[in-house]
This record gives structure tokens, C-alpha cells and sequence, in this order.
């Protein structure tokens, strides 16, 4: 059993897996992610099909044998209970992101003064994104870009390159020849076109203004989402994911 843990913005009513973004396939990059957990010394959550939880620890990732182990404080009620059940969930933070995976295979191994709970290796993990905490900075060529009216001119029609974007909001990049934007402004209705097929429309505020330097003749206007409609933020998410899945797999060669 598989706990529905999802983010309430993949409640999607298309035909298509709305896991599917978010599932970590590639066995290296699994590797990579459940040995980043256990060397970050991140606690695990395990919970069984009867909604009882468990704190654990992983402390080994034995790639050959394809199992993981956990330390887990013994003689609780909820370990025996996941056990005899031998199936449940395990969920995990790490900064940005949430790790979540099935769990299968399940061994209690008692020492001395502690016990141990060995796991099949998964398959396959989820990799969700936390709400606002990764921002991706978008490159100089093909960045998607923020269409919408001057909030003091409306009739003024603005395309604007974005520079970054998370789930919190966004940085465009304002050329010099635009008429100046007041912070606190709200900016209503953005079009956010990401790339070809994917866009989204969101209203923000203007929450800042920067300077990117000396020769950059313009300004940098961050802005943050006001309450991003589901579709909007699933489109978003998805695009990050992405981002982040590229970036994780040039890191592996």
C-alpha cells in the first residue's frame, strides 16, 4: 500500500499518472538520493497501513544485497505492527525537497541494545518539491518570459525575460526604457509562458526592485504569486521537477 501523500495540487483530472513528474527511475540517481539521506543523517518516517508511524534513521545502503537498513528504537507497537504487516510508506525531507517510497520486505533485527529494520532497496522513489524552496534560474537564451499590462499604464503591453522561478514567485528582468514599477504594487494577471507547450496565468505582487549591475542598464523586479491556482501551480511544479531532474542527471555524466 502506497500512502497518499501527495500535494494537494496533483489532484489532476487528466487520464495521465500525475506521479509520474515526480518519480526517480534511474537507479543511480535513486542511489544517489536514498545515500544522500543517510549521509545528511535525515530522519525517516515510516508508516504502516493502519496509519501508525514510526520515527527511523537510515544508516546503510547496501547496493549489492538491495536493502536498506534502519535504526528504529525497539519494542514499539507501531514497529511490530509495520512489520507483520510487511508493507507502508516511508517519507523523508531533505531541505527542498520530500522523498517518498513503498515500502517492502521489512526485517526486524534485534542486537543487545538496538534494533535494526531491513527493507528492500526500492525500485523507484517520488522526489516532490517543497512549496518555495527551490528556485530555478533560468538561462540567458529560450527563458521563458512574463507577459502582462503595466499596472500604472494599462494600456501598455509588457513581454518581460524571466530570470528565476519557484513556487513562491519569480524575477523578471526590466529593461531601463520601461516606466518605473513601485514595489508593493500588485501586477494582476501574468502570463508566464516556460516554454512552447507549457504556460500558466497567475497574479503576484512586486515585491522588490534590485540592480544587476553596472552595465546592466535595467532592473530586476521580484515578485511573489498570490495564491497560484491549482493548474497553475501544477504546471509550475512540473517544470521545476523537470528542472532540477536535468540538472541531477548532467551532474551524473
Amino acid at each position: 500500500m502506497f500512502q497518499d501523500t501527495r500535494p494537494a495540487t496533483l489532484d489532476a483530472d487528466s487520464s495521465e499518472d500525475p506521479w509520474g513528474p515526480f518519480r526517480v527511475a534511474n537507479p543511480q540517481e535513486c542511489l544517489a538520493l536514498l545515500r544522500q539521506l543517510r549521509d545528511g543523517q535525515h530522519p525517516v518516517v515510516l508508516s504502516g497501513p493502519d496509519g501508525s508511524t514510526l520515527n527511523a534513521m537510515l544508516w546503510s545502503v547496501d547496493e549489492p544485497r538491495r536493502l536498506l537498513t534502519f535504526s528504529v528504537e525497539p519494542g514499539l507497537p507501531a514497529l511490530d505492527r509495520l512489520v507483520e504487516a510487511d508493507e507502508g510508506a516511508a517519507v523523508a525531507y531533505m531541505d527542498s525537497i520530500k522523498l517518498q517510497w513503498e515500502v517492502g520486505g521489512l526485517v526486524l533485527v534485534h542486537g543487545p541494545r538496538h534494533a535494526s529494520l531491513q527493507m528492500h532497496l526500492p525500485a523507484s522513489l517520488y522526489r516532490f518539491q517543497r512549496r518555495g524552496a527551490f528556485r530555478v534560474r533560468t538561462p540567458a537564451r529560450h527563458a521563458p518570459v512574463a507577459r502582462l499590462r503595466h499596472p500604472a499604464m494599462p494600456e501598455m503591453a509588457l513581454t518581460l525575460r524571466v530570470l528565476d522561478l519557484s513556487l513562491g514567485g519569480c524575477a523578471l528582468w526590466c529593461p531601463a526604457n520601461v516606466p518605473p514599477l513601485e514595489p508593493g504594487t500588485r501586477l494582476g494577471e501574468i502570463v508566464i509562458e516556460l516554454d512552447a507547450s507549457n504556460r500558466f496565468t497567475a497574479a503576484a505582487t512586486l515585491a522588490h526592485l534590485s540592480s544587476l549591475g553596472q552595465h546592466e542598464r535595467g532592473v530586476r523586479v521580484g515578485c511573489e504569486w498570490q495564491q497560484l491556482p491549482p493548474a497553475a501551480e501544477r504546471t509550475l511544479q512540473r517544470w521545476i521537477d523537470g528542472a532540477q531532474r536535468r540538472r541531477r542527471l548532467m551532474k551524473l555524466g
